[in-house]
């Protein structure tokens, strides 16, 4: 619980998808957690329709794939609008059509039934820090509140409040380019899947529901020049000069725009306050790249935050978080900004996205570039020594144990760390494979299910695992194990 004259363990501002999964770790992970919200209600706006492999993973991990039902799969995505089969080993390979604001509503349900408490209307506009908490002002209906915590998280977007408020260093290159965007109902275009035009991009794609999205880029226009929304009308002329097409009947849902400007935090920590998502890294949203990064970014940092905040390690375990996610939204922004070129690049562009299309046609390249942007090749700085499994996803693996048989995906559900025995069978007590860490680390007794070929766990004693679902170590329990425990899960508990 909150102690020493603190309101909450950790704040986090911005209650969009990043903001939300972050709130439902930290629960896991037994942290209290405020989340402050400037809207009064959900956005209605879907800015987001793709969801990627890994973080149909995660999702998977923490039991809430049903939940969405059955959202559509299409195996091929694209690259700079380059055709890409993103088709990788995984479970759920390639990309999950999802809108946003289903994400939205499904952690915001995960997350407040796990306890997080949600304040809407609380806009942030003062906060301090010193050694012992991080302090904040909020304008909210019923004038200004204070708010005193451990911690606190901007999960608040690319135009982050937090950013503002603490004058973090956001180095990067400004937006030269834009598309405008909307939904649109009551009118009947083809679909368009980036088709480049004389004159510009268009995309168009109709929904069950006979809502229209439609996304317009003119070559050669000047430099983005909308400082708010921009209307229909605009949307409307750009969509016509770029296509022919009148659109002028429709009913417009929502209509905004986005820019290819590129920038990252210098660092994603500062003391006790730390960023996820938008609010650290700034991209043009190609593929849906964009919310699947954050949503990584928030599943990495919670675990390590509530361990934090719950004193069961020390703080060097935070900078862990800088160091991994970092690097894997560096490499995120670098794709980009070739995408971005791509993409939204006229005439000149078209010898070098010909000469792509041909070197996807080869099998490594293309894998290279669909684990990038699935999320599925992602390993964290590991030993020279290590496995290659160590620092990357743990395989989705069958597996029978003392409570019948299960998943290795099934076992992380509970957001602790997990070690399984491979060793002594599925006989010994959880309590001798973990020791002091039972407080923080769940472990099975686990053997190989019978008959479940290509087993990547096969040669392995035993493996740690992150409540992340990374693997953090793998080898013989009486070599390595306990110094692994502690860097990842702090000291044992006192006691034999």
């Amino acid at each position: 619980m909150a102690g020493r004259g603190m309101d909450t363990q950790v704040i986090v501002v911005g209650a969009g998808p990043v903001g939300l999964m972050l709130a439902g770790e930290l629960r896991l992970g037994g942290a209290e957690v405020t989340v402050l919200e400037r809207r009064r209600r959900p956005s209605t706006e879907s800015r987001a329709s793709t969801v990627h492999a890994r973080t149909m993973e995660i999702l998977d991990s923490r039991g809430l794939l049903g939940r969405l039902g059955e959202p559509p799969n299409e195996p091929r995505g694209h690259f700079g609008g380059v055709p890409l089969d993103l088709t990788l080993p995984s479970r759920y390979p390639g990309q999950w059509k999802v809108p946003q604001t289903r994400v939205e509503e499904l952690l915001a349900h995960w997350a407040t039934g796990l306890g997080a408490d949600v304040r809407r209307e609380w806009d942030l506009v003062e906060l301090a820090q010193d050694a012992m908490s991080v302090q904040i002002t909020a304008d909210t209906s019923r004038g200004p509140r204070r708010l005193r915590a451990d911690y606190l998280v901007g999960c608040d977007g690319e135009d982050s409040t937090v950013r503002e408020l603490t004058g973090a260093p956001f180095p990067g290159w400004p937006a030269r380019r834009e598309l405008l965007r909307a939904d649109v109902a009551g009118i009947d275009i083809p679909n368009r899947r980036f088709q480049r035009l004389a004159h510009g991009l268009a995309i168009a794609a109709r929904n069950k529901d006979g809502v229209t999205r439609v996304m317009v880029h003119e070559f050669g226009a000047d430099p983005p020049t909308f400082a708010g929304t921009p209307d229909f009308g605009q949307l409307v002329d750009r969509w016509k000069r770029v296509t022919g097409e009148d659109i002028s009947g429709g009913e417009p849902l929502w209509v905004n725009s986005f820019g290819d400007a590129n920038a990252q935090l210098t660092r994603y920590r500062d003391g006790r306050v730390l960023y996820a998502g938008d609010a650290a890294h700034r991209q043009l949203p190609a593929g849906g790249q964009a919310l699947n990064l954050g949503l990584q970014d928030a599943v990495n940092l919670g675990w390590k935050l509530a361990l934090r905040v719950r004193g069961r390690t020390a703080d060097e375990l935070l900078d862990t978080y800088h160091a991994e996610r970092h690097a894997v939204g560096a490499r995120v922004l670098a794709n980009i900004r070739a995408q971005a070129l791509l993409l939204l690049g006229g005439p000149e562009v078209e010898p070098v996205r010909t000469l792509l299309g041909e070197l996807i046609g080869h099998e490594r390249v293309r894998a290279r570039l669909a684990g990038t942007i699935s999320g599925l090749d992602i390993r964290y700085p590991v030993g020279p020594d290590d496995p290659p499994l160590v620092g990357a996803r743990l395989p989705d693996v069958e597996l029978d144990t003392p409570d019948g048989p299960t998943s290795t995906t099934a076992l992380l559900r509970a957001g602790r760390g997990l070690l399984l025995d491979f060793a002594t069978g599925p006989v010994a007590p959880p309590e001798r494979i973990v020791g002091r860490w039972s407080d923080r680390v769940n472990g099975v007794a686990a053997a190989h299910r019978v008959g479940a070929g290509g087993d990547p766990l096969s040669d392995a004693p035993a493996v740690l695992v992150r409540p992340d679902g990374y693997v953090a170590w793998i080898g013989s329990p009486e070599s390595g194990l306990l110094d692994a425990l502690r860097r990842w899960f702090g000291p044992p508990n006192a006691g034999r």
